[in-house]
Formats: structure tokens, C-alpha cells, sequence
């Protein structure tokens, strides 16, 4: 895993990016019998989008994530919903040993890891992550929909086209939430001793020009942001490729990758 979501970007990130509906906190707490006296690690937690709704359903999280603006923007938004259980550590999937050794005899019940396992390698994750299971928990790989380039609506194809004219360059990314990312979770599941379940969560929201504008600079790197006036002149070109319109609606499927150790 590795930073990059600082400054602004962090701030779009917070702003823009979609929670999760209960359905996957329900899918997560039925499949690792999680309750108040279990512990979570949500890994690469971002602002907090998974780690805040999973405080309400055990008796503490940790947010992972090795960018400290992420992290304190989590930490705000913590405050501001009066979240007390949650915590926040500055680090990466690498520092899950020292994390084991930090908790001793003490174990947890789930470690999620929601639309960040595209920067992690998944064959060391899940080796390092079983010795802080307890019996019954398990590892939760999430992805909260496809990119909002890469979805198969003609607003997502006219924002792609909008995209590709501002960085010159085609835009082909899927952050790993296709077949094919979910295929190497399975692989690396099985190969580390986990038995896979699957499970999605379907649902249509709206989604405004203004959000669908800064969930792209959300996955910017902070030097490819463009200045000011440049975004303002995406947000219009946006805009006109839409025909106006201020809100689309967005078929979001969240697929849920369960592993169980065997």
C-alpha cells in the first residue's frame, strides 16, 4: 500500500466519495458472528467511509492507512458523529505484524479491507492476517462499485470522454473491482488457507455533477490535480456532455469477498 491521497485530494475523498448501506455491514457481522466484544481493523480506511458504520456494530475499530491527511479527516469526521470506539494508526498492510504484536493474546474479528486491495499485495496479506483472527472471524475484501469512468451508463461514458481530453491519454483503469481482481482475491484466498464467499449489494442513488466531479479528482494523485480554474472548466465540460443535467443515477454494486480461514 502506498500514500498519495494527500492535501486536497484527501479532502475529495472525504467529501465525495460513497459510504456503504447497512446491507454490507449486516453481510459482514452475519458472516463473522461480529458483536460488541470483538475488535475490527479496517485497512487502508481512507476517511473513514467503512470504519465509521462498522464502530456501531463492534467494540472497536482501528482505520490503517498510510496517509496521515486520510487520517485526520477520519479522525474529524469521528468526532463529528460523537464515534468514540475508533481509532486511528498511521500505517500500511506491511505493519500487520507489529500490529499482531501490539494486541498480544488479544485477537480480532474481521479485518476489512474496503477498495484499497489494488495497492496491496493480497498473497502477503492474507498469510500475515490470519494469526490475529479469532476462531469464527475472517478477512473482508470490499469494492463500492466500478470506477465512476468505468461503469456501463452513457453518463459514465460521457464523463470517461471528459477525462481522457483532460489528461490526454486513454483512461482504462478499473482499480481491480472487475472479474479479474475479484478472480486474483480468490486465488489468493485459497492459496493462503481461506475458504472465498461471495457476495454483492445492488442499489441505485443519485449522483450529482459536483460529486461525480470530485470522486475524479479523489483518485488524482495531488501533482496531476488540475489548477483551479482547470477543474472549474472540467466541472463545466462535464456538465455540457451531460446535456445539463445536475444529477444521474448510479447502479452501484458492492461485491463483498469473504475469507474464512480453513
Amino acid at each position: 500500500m502506498t500514500a498519495g491521497f494527500s492535501g486536497e485530494v484527501a479532502t475529495y475523498y472525504a467529501r465525495h466519495r460513497r459510504g456503504y448501506p447497512p446491507e454490507v455491514l449486516d453481510a459482514l457481522v452475519g458472516a463473522f458472528g461480529l458483536g460488541d466484544g470483538d475488535r475490527a481493523v479496517d485497512l487502508g480506511c481512507g476517511t473513514g467511509q467503512l470504519s465509521l458504520p462498522l464502530a456501531a456494530r463492534v467494540g472497536a475499530v482501528v482505520g490503517v492507512d498510510p496517509e496521515p491527511d486520510m487520517l485526520a479527516l477520519a479522525r474529524r469526521s469521528a468526532l463529528d458523529a460523537g464515534v468514540t470506539n475508533a481509532g486511528w494508526l498511521l500505517g500500511s498492510d506491511g505493519d500487520l505484524p507489529t500490529l499482531g504484536r501490539l494486541l498480544g493474546e488479544e485477537t480480532v474479528g474481521a479485518l476489512t479491507v474496503a477498495v484499497a486491495i489494488h495497492f496491496i499485495d493480497r498473497d502477503t496479506l492474507f498469510r500475515s492476517a490470519r494469526p490475529l483472527l479469532r476462531p469464527g472471524g475472517g478477512v473482508a475484501v470490499i469494492t463500492n462499485g466500478a470506477p465512476l469512468w468505468a461503469q456501463d451508463a452513457e453518463w459514465s461514458r460521457a464523463l470517461r470522454r471528459c477525462l481522457e481530453r483532460l489528461l490526454g491519454q486513454p483512461v482504462t483503469a478499473t482499480c481491480q473491482t472487475d472479474e479479474a481482481g475479484r478472480r486474483r482475491t480468490r486465488d489468493a484466498f485459497v492459496a493462503a488457507g481461506y475458504r472465498c464467499v461471495e457476495s454483492s449489494v445492488r442499489y441505485d442513488a443519485p449522483l450529482t455533477v459536483d460529486d461525480m466531479v470530485g470522486g475524479v479528482f479523489s483518485a488524482m494523485s495531488p501533482d496531476r490535480l488540475p489548477s483551479p480554474q482547470g477543474r472549474t472548466e472540467f466541472a463545466a465540460e462535464v456538465r455540457a456532455a451531460l446535456g445539463g443535467q445536475e444529477t444521474v443515477t448510479e447502479r452501484v454494486r458492492v461485491w463483498l469477498q469473504l475469507g474464512l480461514p480453513a
